[in-house]
């Protein structure tokens, strides 16, 4: 089954489930870890060694080990989350996203002397700046980790209620799916709801133990988006991890359900609905969609 002959790069993109950490490229991750290297700030084996190219299959036992053991030990300074970030919204604008909502979850850095509070505001910077000069406008969603305390989902929630008209439109929950007991979440949840946030949840991205209650808690927080939905193999939201870009989603989509260039427009019109932003914004995105 072959995929219509369409330009799937050139066709206008919304991307509204990306995590900035694993959207960043390995040669980007590589660039930086070579800056370091020559100042001698890191002893961590090259990116390109850890993720060579080509590899693509990673399962929940080989994904999440990548971040803790190699991204967020090389991205711990200023400098550092400002290029990863600007090279993540440069990699989705190139590939046709006109809207990007990505999500990250706060982190403190005190080897660099950076608070969580610092660690979001710098990443608005960024997107800020990104979008006075691009066609590409992007949006925050500040993540709660599932293994969080309720401290720190409370934490989370703060930032977002702080930077609510600075760039960020909602809370989303990630993480490993096979941790956390994520009941401790609703009170966060429901106060981010009712001031007006989006919420987002990932969603059944494994199976769920017989008698388990986690998916029913989930939907009564009324999420706006759920992500993954359904068990399968593999998942597409940190291209930088998977490498597969917004382009190769529609082509794929494409391929397997024997769609048309009409139902792939169609499909990608249809998440204009969908975006976390004012009805001026939902006009902007849906006049440049196919």
């Amino acid at each position: 089954m072959e995929a219509p002959e369409m330009d799937f790069r050139a066709l206008p993109k919304i991307e509204l489930h990306a995590h900035l950490s694993g959207s960043i490229s390995r040669e980007c991750l590589h660039e930086v870890w070579l800056q370091k290297v020559e100042r001698g700030e890191t002893d961590l084996p090259d990116p390109l060694i850890e993720m060579p190219a080509g590899k693509h299959d990673y399962d929940l036992e080989t994904f999440f080990p990548l971040f803790s053991k190699c991204i967020y030990n090389l991205i711990t300074d200023l400098p550092s989350i400002r290029t990863t970030t600007l090279s993540a919204l440069h990699s989705f604008a190139s590939d046709g996203v006109i809207y990007l909502e990505l999500r990250t979850t706060p982190r403190a850095i005190p080897s660099s002397n950076i608070t969580k509070d610092l660690y979001i505001s710098t990443i608005l910077s960024v997107l800020h700046e990104f979008n006075t000069t691009s066609p590409m406008q992007s949006r925050l969603l500040i993540s709660v980790d599932r293994r969080n305390t309720p401290a720190q989902a409370a934490e989370a929630l703060a930032l977002a209620l702080k930077y609510k008209d600075q760039g960020v439109v909602g809370l989303d929950l990630c993480g490993d799916p096979s941790k956390g007991d994520i009941s401790i979440f609703a009170p966060v949840f429901k106060q981010a709801k009712a001031a007006g946030l989006g919420i987002v949840l990932h969603f059944a991205e494994m199976r769920i133990k017989e008698g388990s209650e986690e998916l029913s808690t989930l939907l009564s927080w009324n999420p706006d988006r759920v992500g993954h939905v359904i068990h399968v193999p593999e998942g597409t939201d940190n291209i930088g991890v998977f490498g597969s870009l917004p382009s190769n989603e529609y082509r794929l989509l494409a391929k397997h359900f024997n769609l048309s260039e009409k139902d792939v427009c169609t499909l990608a019109r249809g998440a204009v609905d969908l975006i976390f932003a004012d009805e001026g914004e939902k006009e902007r995105v849906g006049g440049l969609m196919w």
